[in-house]
């Protein structure tokens, strides 16, 4: 979002997968409406790994196979490029600008995935010439945001510029910390802003976590207090929540203070900016999940088994609501008395 502001420098590091063609239609885009009129303020990491048309392919087959066990990727290939790169066959971005070194790269990629879609996911294969001169269209576009933005950043942080990192998705997608199988494939905690971009951890001072007054949930997975109801219908309709990548509606539910207390634990959170909060105006009351049922117990922190977390049912708390339309309010001091209220019962939770 930093592109929209004129002087700002944007960088995309080495933690990302990029798709070309996605990059390009966005730049355009954004030139076209008046932004971004000033190439040299974006940066791409030449380490960065580059989503093919083959690991879209392959996304979206494996979840076809899947069915009911299916992930709720976006099919756009993540995974996949992610796979590519821990395997150590990726292709990044400094591959891409050298024509014959991303010749040699892709055909051997291309062996094994096609081997893949045919014998394994039963799907056709993909052609060696038309990726590759695809592809090399997009390089030229793409070859003056190439940097070595390592260097840039630590330079800048260096001189005392003023950095902000922002990270995509949230803890419970973490590869490590969250809802595992039902994540993403990378480091979405504050710690991945550091692999992410090759910052040191000392040089972080502030981290703000994101958090909607409410919660939702794009994809499978385990999600205590969602509300398949007319309240569930009211979050994702009046909170507009349909998923920014795909369209797809949001898995709506009430706060849960369980999953904002491990998100301020793993993080090291030192603030939360608190979003939508206007969305829950006109509700006589409002639930927050501060544990959770299991059999005989109520725990009060998540449970590292995806299994019983499935079978986890949420234990609310309730608060008076405020009728008053807020999305005018600025100064905390103007928010209705029972607002206040449940602002503080959130901070106090997490």
């Amino acid at each position: 979002s930093g592109i929209l502001h004129p002087g700002k420098r944007c960088i995309i590091g080495n933690g990302v997968v990029l798709d070309p063609e996605v990059f390009i239609r966005e730049i355009t885009a954004l030139k076209a409406t008046g932004h971004f009129q000033d190439d040299d303020c974006l940066l791409l990491s030449e380490s960065l790994h580059v989503i093919m048309p083959y690991h879209k392919k392959i996304d979206i087959a494996r979840e076809k196979k899947s069915g009911a066990g299916k992930i709720g990727t976006t099919g756009r290939g993540i995974g996949p490029c992610y796979e590519d790169k821990i395997g150590r066959r990726g292709i990044r971005l400094m591959d891409l600008l050298d024509r014959d070194r991303f010749a040699v790269r892709l055909r051997e990629n291309l062996e094994e995935k096609n081997f893949i879609l045919e014998n394994y996911l039963g799907d056709s294969p993909l052609s060696f010439k038309d990726i590759y001169d695809t592809y090399l269209g997009y390089a030229e576009v793409i070859r003056k945001y190439a940097a070595d933005t390592f260097r840039i950043l630590n330079g800048d942080i260096g001189s005392g510029k003023k950095v902000l990192f922002e990270g995509a998705q949230g803890t419970m997608l973490d590869i490590d910390y969250g809802t595992y199988p039902f994540v993403t494939s990378s480091s979405t905690c504050a710690g991945g802003a550091c692999v992410g971009s090759g910052a040191s951890p000392r040089d972080i001072h502030e981290i703000i976590g994101i958090s909607k007054a409410y919660v939702t949930r794009v994809g499978s997975g385990p999600f205590p207090t969602e509300l398949d109801d007319e309240f569930g219908e009211m979050l994702r309709t009046k909170g507009g929540e349909f998923g920014s990548t795909t369209g797809r509606p949001r898995r709506c539910g009430w706060f849960d203070a369980l999953v904002a207390r491990y998100a301020v634990r793993i993080n090291g959170l030192t603030g939360i900016a608190l979003t939508k909060l206007d969305v829950l105006s006109g509700l006589k009351t409002i639930k927050v999940c501060t544990g959770y049922a299991y059999g005989d117990s109520v725990l009060t922190e998540i449970p590292a088994s995806m299994e019983i977390f499935a079978q986890c049912r949420p234990v609310y708390e309730e608060f008076p609501g405020w009728n008053s339309d807020i999305s005018g309010v600025r100064r905390f001091e103007d928010l209705p008395a029972n607002a206040r209220n449940y602002i503080g019962k959130l901070e106090e939770l997490a």
